[in-house]
């Protein structure tokens, strides 16, 4: 009897090629069956569009074009919040420059002076969360004068959040002017 191959038995059959270079595979895998490969010119000519187009796109932003704003800016209630607060002043938007005066005031020697200082802090965070309650309820009546039909959840805070933010940094930018009637 003879004694089964070794060679037969245990050895797989070769592929009848060479092994691909890692740098050769990895390649392979880069390439995108839908666009073509991309050159350095390709990327820096992809990645100035990208920059016009995010420009355009936060310039909409800003005018509060509908379709560029985010899900919870969009609708004509929200756009009604921003305009009631955009056409009124307060408090609030004023609390951040407030906020660095307190502190260099508390940084002066006199115990009297940096007393003051946090008294008006404390005094400035009261008087807009008073603020916040009073303008979400006027919001909240407004909006069910006018959009009867329309949910009211989160739009006192909505609007009491824009009201507390500088008028300059508000995004989307005000679109009334102080005074305007809404």
């Amino acid at each position: 009897m003879s004694e089964p191959s070794k060679k037969s038995e245990n050895t797989p059959e070769k592929k009848g090629r060479a092994t691909p270079k890692r740098k050769d595979a990895v390649a392979k895998t880069k390439i995108n069956s839908i666009t073509a490969p991309v050159s350095k010119v390709d990327r820096a000519k992809n990645r100035e569009a990208l920059k016009i187009a995010r420009a355009e796109a936060r310039a909409a932003y800003m005018r509060g074009d509908e379709n560029a704003l985010p899900a919870r800016d969009r609708g004509p209630v929200k756009k009604l919040v921003r305009d009631y607060i955009d056409s009124h002043r307060s408090l609030g938007e004023y609390f951040l420059p407030l906020m660095v005066i307190v502190l260099i005031l508390t940084m002066v020697p006199s115990v009297e002076v940096r007393f003051a200082a946090i008294v008006i802090m404390y005094s400035a965070m009261g008087y807009s969360i008073i603020y916040g309650f009073f303008v979400g309820s006027r919001i909240k009546r407004l909006v069910a004068e006018r959009f009867p039909d329309a949910p009211t959840k989160g739009l006192a805070i909505y609007g009491w959040l824009r009201s507390t933010q500088m008028r300059r940094l508000r995004a989307p930018a005000p679109q009334k002017k102080l005074g305007d009637k809404i």
